[in-house]
């Protein structure tokens, strides 16, 4: 399959592949658990060799996970050119995302500076999730005017305890 897409992108370039999660099929070789894996990662980097100086491809890896990735990908000149790192927010940044996807929900300053100490180490897409599962809460509980510390935690335990030990394993949490 892989083969298809770098096809279809010399078609097309200039173009831009993106490779999310690049941890899951460019893990570490000692990682790998079967022949296939290390196979796709041939494929991969033999891709990233083969390309021509006037290639107009630009490969863009994502993954949460760089430590699991194949050395070999940077080792090579070429390969990965530039990393960026876009770290989870700080305080700062929660305070912002909170009252971005609050838009339109009471939050008194008091909900929102305990959210934002709640929400330390959390992603933006865990702050929007709990927000828009908050706003549920309160128009359940049919107080509308204003989100309350005690919907937050609904929403909270809802999202990480009520779907099981998946949600527990992939948002963190206790484990009862």
């Amino acid at each position: 399959m892989l083969d298809q897409y770098m096809q279809l992108a010399r078609f097309l370039q200039p173009a831009m592949i993106v490779l999310e999660d690049a941890d899951l099929i460019a893990r570490a070789r000692t990682s790998m658990r079967n022949p296939c894996e290390e196979s796709l990662l041939n494929k991969l980097l033999n891709e990233m060799d083969g390309l021509r100086e006037d290639a107009a491809l630009l490969f863009v890896l994502t993954t949460n996970r760089p430590e699991e990735l194949e050395s070999a990908l940077a080792a090579r000149p070429g390969r990965i050119d530039q990393a960026i790192e876009f770290p989870l927010p700080d305080e700062e940044g929660r305070r912002k995302l909170i009252k971005l996807y609050a838009a339109g929900i009471g939050l008194t300053e008091r909900v929102a500076s305990v959210l934002v100490r709640k929400t330390k180490g959390a992603s933006a897409a865990f702050i929007k999730e709990l927000m828009r599962r908050a706003a549920q809460v309160m128009l359940r509980s049919g107080d509308g005017r204003e989100l309350s510390l005690s919907q937050i935690e609904s929403a909270l335990d809802e999202m990480l305890f009520a779907g099981g030990s998946l949600n527990v394993r992939l948002l963190g949490g206790r484990q009862d």
